[in-house]
């Protein structure tokens, strides 16, 4: 089935203590579409400018990604700068500039609004909320979010997680809902807010998933070399929702293989800088990860 991403496609200028790269294509639509796009087709809602490289459009639609949805606006693309510190668990933000994305309006084309698996990926609470009005009856609804939006928009943010089917953020960001220090005690007070399904990421150290039917520790996949981590948590979730919208069945039956295939998307996305290395990943070497990874998990 068709999945749905909207969020923030960009041009990313990226620092790190061995290499720096500019005006790469970022955004958490950019890397939630590509990861997803192994799994299932995938139709991206978003905004450009017009500094934007035709070489970027032509790598969406080699992965087969529909842009009935990107908006092509007068102005420059949303472009973020940063930096990395030698452990790549620090960073610091050296510039932002909002560009097209402070006008962005997200509409879907009409043949788009029955699009059964939904991915509200990083981006204002309030234009995600505008693109769930737009749809009629999707089956399932995830949205990703980040302590910007905790801080600046909380009110958006808890009216919109009152609709979706499950909400992904960090361990940090999920502390600072629940307003607690323990995530396993965060969890339930996260459902009570409206989510039936919470995921919370943990960067190298997995992940948990928060079901009806209990727990589920997921472990990330081990690399012994992270070039850039920028885009990873997108990579992950569009990976998710990819495989889940490629599945029969019940949601909850398949989420926890959905989770592992969106950690092996993160990996190789950590493996180069933007969508460099993930724009080169085929199937097979996912499905080789995969395996490898429930071997690492299984006793």
């Amino acid at each position: 089935m068709s999945l749905l991403i909207v969020g923030t496609t960009a041009l990313d200028s990226i620092k790190t203590p061995y290499a720096e790269n500019p005006r790469l294509l970022g955004g958490s639509a950019s890397h939630a579409a590509v990861a997803a796009s192994f799994f299932s087709p995938v139709r991206l809602v978003g905004g450009v400018g017009e500094d934007f490289p035709a070489k970027y459009l032509n790598l969406y639609r080699r992965h087969g990604i529909d842009l009935a949805g990107l908006q092509h606006l007068p102005g420059k693309t949303f472009h973020w700068s940063g930096e990395y510190e030698v452990n790549m668990n620090n960073r610091r933000t050296l510039a932002t500039e909002l560009g097209v994305i402070e006008q962005f309006q997200p509409a879907l084309p009409a043949a788009w609004r029955a699009t059964p698996f939904v991915l509200l990926a990083n981006i204002a609470p309030a234009l995600q909320g505008q693109v769930l009005d737009q749809l009629t009856r999707p089956r399932f609804v995830v949205a990703d979010t980040m302590d910007l939006w905790l801080n600046i928009a909380l009110k958006d943010l808890l009216k919109l997680i009152r609709r979706v089917d499950a909400l992904v953020l960090n361990d940090h960001e999920a502390r600072q809902l629940a307003q607690e220090d323990n995530i396993i005690a965060a969890l339930p007070k996260i459902h009570k807010l409206g989510p039936r399904y919470v995921i919370v990421k943990k960067g190298e150290h997995g992940s948990i998933l928060s079901a009806p039917h209990g727990l589920f520790l997921a472990p990330a996949y081990p690399l012994r070399k992270v070039v850039d981590p920028t885009g990873a948590g997108d990579s992950f979730v569009g990976g998710l929702m990819g495989y889940l919208a490629s599945t029969r069945g019940s949601i909850e039956r398949n989420l926890r293989r959905a989770i592992l295939h969106g950690s092996v998307v993160a990996s190789f996305c950590c493996e180069g800088f933007g969508l460099n290395r993930t724009d080169k990943v085929t199937r097979a070497a996912v499905n080789t990860r995969v395996r490898e990874l429930e071997k690492l998990a299984r006793y």
